[in-house]
């Protein structure tokens, strides 16, 4: 920034110094012209003299532009985004859980946009207007010096307008910046619903006229910026004018000691200045505004609690190369809650996988399935006493119970050294946008023959060899383009070629057809024979051949054994379950 002040003030300088020099070449000339005896000089002199000057001054004004919108604002507006997207992916659930998406999108839409294209021009601008301003007035001083009396009653009238206006406008931007959010929340949710908005009666209008009310809101706010600026404007106007009428009357009445050239030169900077006071309070203002996307975009990168750390180099260096080399699994007294303030979702849960163990986490919805498997993934952390974010990460005594695989407590580990080395098959299945090879093997690190052997063995070879391009045709947005089933059987080949030794199954046949989940169950128990397999149960017809069955109930473990044993037993959850979808 001082670099930037500098080359402005130089530049602005130079520009005074071009008029200066013709005020010279004109003196010159009219001495030469009244006085024989002085000998003029050559009017290559002078032109060569005006075309330095201009030279330099344009080379001044590329420098100033170059440095402030190229180098300080793309580097600025860089590490910004930079800083922001990297802390939004790392954000924990509960965050996103809890927050409107409206508000996340709005930060990477109008405060970057904000960023990356208004805020380099203005601070540009509010570089500029200053340096002409205060030439301006050192000039009017120098050829006028009575009038460095009226500088501090004009700088505290001007204080005084920008204070009021800057305060008022700051937080009429903020105001309308937070009225932006829930209009793209609004139709976000729109756009994503619109099928069923549709398919009920009177939702459309009762949308539309959410969206219209939201709409005003944020027009009403603008509106009210425009006529603040109104109100600016006239104020600005006159306190110019009175600078130029303060400067023309100081003038005249010490014209005997002036000189005339020299004041004609300031006044004509002085009619201006009216203007370039009014640009400098509005792009100061600005610059204030725009400093707000600065500040919330800082809320989000620097003043979030982010998950645990990605990696833990003390512990990675004592990991084994091939961990988890076993697969053994131990819940141990492992209590957690999605979030501070609420209830725990699960409750002192203890039990223990053991390697290549295929077991089936059963229990009416709620139970606390699928937080075992977030738990294990350390999506959800365990619960812990201590409210010091500083602490979370590190200081585990406070925590209530942990979770071991092949002996390592995972707490201890970087959350991507721990879900690198795990497998998981959604409920939804999920896809991205890209080609089939980039959904099934991400950072190209396997020969497409590998590919060809995991779709094989998912069943999937036959239908992806159809297809225009094989491993390159490209998959829609959300695998709009695939069947639920085959999303899940893509699923399927992409946990087949991570190897892992520990496989989550979250429901992964909860939305496909009974020929398929027969299809996937066969290939789970063929394939992932020799992996240890946590399958959460939507049918329990599929799960009957589980080692074990882990039953929950309202957070805690109510029952953990053999399928056999458990339905032995009539007044168990497990035999409830297994009677009421007709399997006893």
């Amino acid at each position: 920034m001082a670099t930037c002040i500098a080359l402005f003030a130089i530049s602005q300088a130079v520009h005074i110094s071009t008029n200066l020099w013709l005020r010279h070449w004109i003196t010159d000339t009219e001495a030469a012209d009244h006085d024989p005896a002085v000998v003029p000089k050559p009017v290559s002199y002078y032109l060569l003299g005006y075309g330095l000057l201009v030279v330099l001054f344009m080379m001044l004004d590329i420098a100033c532009n170059y440095t402030n919108d190229v180098i300080c604002g793309i580097q600025a507006a860089r590490t910004l985004h930079q800083g922001l997207i990297t802390r939004v992916l790392r954000l924990p659930m509960s965050f996103i859980d809890t927050t409107p998406m409206g508000r996340i999108i709005n930060r990477f839409s109008s405060d970057i946009e904000a960023i990356d294209s208004s805020l380099p021009d203005e601070l540009n601008q509010m570089f500029a207007f200053t340096i002409i301003i205060l030439g301006t007035l050192t000039l009017i001083t120098y050829s006028t010096p009575i009038f460095v009396v009226m500088i501090p009653f004009l700088g505290w009238v001007y204080y005084l307008i920008q204070d009021y206006f800057i305060k008022t406008s700051g937080s009429l931007r903020r105001l309308y910046s937070v009225a932006k959010s829930p209009l793209y929340q609004h139709f976000s949710e729109t756009i994503s619903g619109v099928s069923s908005i549709r398919a009920t009666r009177g939702l459309q209008d009762m949308f539309i006229q959410v969206n219209d009310s939201r709409s005003d809101v944020l027009v009403k706010r603008n509106n009210i910026q425009f006529l603040l600026s109104r109100w600016l404007q006239i104020r600005l106007e006159f306190l110019g004018a009175f600078t130029i009428f303060a400067a023309a009357s100081l003038a005249v009445l010490n014209a005997d000691k002036l000189d005339p050239s020299l004041v004609g030169l300031a006044l004509s900077y002085a009619l201006s200045l009216i203007g370039f006071i009014n640009m400098l309070v509005r792009t100061v203002s600005e610059v204030q505004n725009l400093l707000v996307s600065v500040e919330r975009v800082q809320e989000y990168s620097e003043k979030t609690p982010t998950e645990a750390p990605s990696t833990c180099e003390e512990t990675q260096a004592r990991l084994p190369r091939d961990w988890p080399g076993e697969g053994r699994v131990v819940f141990r007294n492992y209590s957690a809650r999605y979030r501070e303030g609420l209830d725990l979702v699960l409750k002192d849960i203890s039990f223990t996988v053991e390697p290549t163990q295929k077991v089936a986490i059963v229990g009416r919805t709620g139970a606390g399935k699928s937080s075992l498997t977030l738990a294990l993934f350390r999506i959800i952390e365990a619960a812990t006493d201590t409210t010091d974010s500083s602490q979370f990460h590190h200081d585990l005594r406070n925590h209530h119970g942990s979770i071991e695989i092949d002996g390592v407590d995972i707490s201890t580990l970087g959350v991507n050294d721990l879900r690198r080395r795990l497998s998981v098959i959604p409920q939804d299945p999920t896809l991205f946008a890209g080609t089939v090879r980039s959904n099934l093997d991400p950072f190209d690190e396997l020969p497409d023959v590998d590919l060809w052997q995991a779709l094989e063995r998912a069943h999937l070879k036959a239908h992806i060899s159809s297809l225009e391009g094989g491993l390159s045709f490209q998959v829609s947005q959300n695998g709009d383009n695939f069947s639920v089933g085959q999303r899940a059987m893509l699923c399927l080949a992409r946990a087949l070629l991570r190897k892992t030794k520990v496989l989550v199954l979250d429901e992964a046949t909860a939305a496909v057809d009974v020929e398929t989940d027969k299809l996937i169950q066969k290939t789970i128990r063929t394939e992932f024979s020799d992996r240890t397999v946590l399958t959460i149960a939507h049918r329990i017809k599929t799960v009957m051949d589980s080692d074990k069955i882990l039953a929950l109930e309202h957070g805690r473990v109510k029952e953990f054994d053999t399928p056999e044993t458990l339905l032995k037993n009539k007044k168990s959850l497990f035999y409830s379950l297994a009677h009421q979808a007709g399997e006893v």
